[in-house]
């Protein structure tokens, strides 16, 4: 019966061994991936921003602008390897109390690496013919490594690199800060004009939680103007300023990462770790268990010598009666003299 159940918890200590050392390297990299009904709001303000206002059709300067960014997940259109997520983006003139600039854009990606797939309806202002590749952006691959990444741009339709540029901390979660710098890049034409081409500069830092991959805090100093082509001198400002994540906004991205933090420590540290702990512990005791009959055999052999050492020894066959040679090749009997018949 012992040694029954010592095979089980020996077993079982086995499996729960092999599920510590599975669980953080395969597992964890097959079950954990960016949700499918993701929903969630930024908002950066900027103070002494410039822009064109199509109401007034005039430029504007010096005012207080606040853009908002809000992500909601489409999961009907998704899969188990392909998330498709909505951006609606939108920038007010908190001054003068009138919109400046509104954005949409609907993506699909791979929900392990953050890579843009074209799919799914996939569009930027409403414009399918625009493909998208690179990196989201709005999040990137789990376990983040400090390089450069092929990032979407929205203005250029096209991804530019994202560089590497150390480490900051956000509210108490370490992060890696990436860099994308475009220096002014003919873009088209606008409406206000055929004849003075649209330029685009922008100096936009990230910050990413390489753990989870999430975007958390963003500084985005941007200029869109009209250059006039015979002199190249700067002629009218359609949108310049520097955005910066609001406190409460950063406040509210870090306490979503803090859930995913959490669920990918339990699932790639403390679930391991108490797997292990408890799958040496039955083993070990399955072991002990399985081999203390043998020891308790092993301790009632003297006590069977000694039986075996009191108990008569078998008579050879040659000290028994009716004994012959041909039991034993090689022994000879003395031969019996005949018995005498009586006289008559």
């Amino acid at each position: 019966m012992r040694r029954d159940v010592g095979t089980v918890l020996a077993g079982l200590g086995t499996l729960l061994i092999v599920m510590a050392v599975v669980l953080p390297t395969y597992i964890v990299g097959q079950v954990v991936k960016f949700p499918l009904s993701e929903y969630e709001t930024a908002t950066l303000t900027g103070t002494g921003m410039s822009y064109f206002s199509a109401t007034k059709v005039a430029p504007v300067t010096g005012v207080d602008v606040r853009a908002t960014y809000t992500i909601k997940g489409d999961p009907a259109a998704g899969s188990s390897s392909t998330a498709v997520w909505n951006e609606f983006s939108y920038v007010y003139d908190t001054t003068n109390n009138q919109p400046v600039q509104i954005m949409t854009r609907r993506f699909a990606f791979d929900r392990k690496t953050a890579e843009l797939v074209n799919c799914c309806g996939a569009s930027v202002n409403g414009n399918t013919r625009i493909k998208q590749s690179g990196v989201v952006g709005y999040v990137f691959p789990m376990n983040t490594q400090p390089k450069t990444y092929q990032v979407f741009d929205t203005t250029l339709n096209k991804p530019v690199p994202f560089t590497y540029d150390g480490t900051a901390t956000v509210r108490g979660i370490k992060t890696y800060k990436f860099v994308e710098d475009v220096p002014p890049t003919k873009v088209g034409f606008s409406p206000l004009s055929s004849t003075q081409p649209e330029y685009y500069q922008i100096h936009l830092t990230y910050w990413v939680d390489p753990v989870t991959g999430a975007l958390l805090n963003v500084n985005e100093d941007q200029k869109i103007f009209l250059q006039d082509p015979a002199t190249g001198a700067q002629t009218t400002v359609l949108f310049g300023g520097d955005l910066q994540a609001t406190p409460a906004s950063v406040k509210q991205i870090v306490k979503l990462d803090s859930d995913g933090r959490n669920k990918l420590s339990l699932l790639g540290t403390i679930l391991p770790i108490v797997l292990g702990i408890l799958g040496a512990a039955a083993l070990i005791a399955g072991i002990l268990l399985a081999r203390k009959p043998r020891e308790e055999e092993a301790l009632a052999t003297p006590e069977s010598a000694v039986d075996a050492a009191e108990t008569p020894a078998a008579p050879a066959p040659w000290e028994r009666d009716d004994a012959s040679a041909d039991v034993i090749p090689g022994l000879e009997t003395e031969e019996k003299e005949p018995e005498k018949k009586p006289a008559e």
